[in-house]
């Protein structure tokens, strides 16, 4: 090899050398935000017991009891059928106000009503996500406007089967109010300019966080909470 090739080689070589360095000296770049993954949800039932909650304070209230297991699956909170309401409420202020989601199972076991009233933070006030009210069909937010989840923009109806889990998922920000049921989505509602508020009455009782029947027989299951 004459001089002069061996001369550009060896420029080359202390290029790729030089090079080599520099990227192995050169930190990684910074990786994008992991996505909120399972782990991050909350429990808020252990499938055992009624830690983190209470039975509500409804006139009609009756003793709310753990069935473990539940049709051969995992515990489940029994809430009885009563002439008006029965349910359980969240006994403990940390309950985020907006920037969060609650997902939880419930099955209608008898009754002709809602077996899942979730009532929730909004801010500095409170809703019901109500599934399956008015005679066992309507789905919707009490209230809006001061108008309930029969009357309002978020009102539809669905069939509801007995002794059938379904997946109730609610999202809350200070822009709007989501809901779903199983993968279908019911609620989309923007709320600024819109009052938001419970229906007058014992649903008070499940704040600052509750889920309650109306002359149901319901078992509720796998609830839990993530903050956005």
């Amino acid at each position: 090899m004459s001089p002069a090739r061996l001369l550009r080689s060896g420029r080359l070589l202390s290029v790729v050398l030089c090079t080599a360095t520099l990227c192995a000296q050169t930190p990684p770049a910074p990786t994008q935000p992991a996505a909120v993954s399972a782990e991050q949800w909350q429990s808020l039932f252990d499938g055992k017991t009624l830690a983190g909650w209470k039975p509500s304070a409804f006139d009609t209230q009756k003793p709310v009891k753990i069935e473990q297991p539940f049709q051969n699956g995992a515990g489940a909170i029994i809430l009885e059928r009563t002439e008006y309401l029965c349910g359980i409420t969240r006994d403990t202020a940390e309950v985020p106000r907006t920037n969060y989601e609650i997902t939880l199972e419930a099955m209608k076991l008898e009754g002709s009503d809602f077996f899942c009233g979730l009532t929730f933070p909004v801010g500095q006030t409170a809703c019901t996500f109500v599934v399956g009210g008015w005679g066992g069909m309507v789905v919707g937010l009490s209230c809006i406007d001061n108008a309930d989840a029969s009357e309002n923009e978020t009102s539809q109806g669905m069939e509801f089967k007995t002794n059938r889990w379904y997946r109730i998922r609610l999202r809350v920000t200070p822009e709007k109010i989501s809901a779903w049921i199983d993968q279908d989505q019911m609620v989309d509602v923007e709320i600024a300019g819109k009052t938001i508020d419970l229906r007058f009455g014992d649903i008070k009782n499940s704040l600052p966080l509750g889920i309650a029947a109306f002359q149901t027989r319901a078992a509720l299951r796998d609830i839990r909470l993530r903050r956005l």
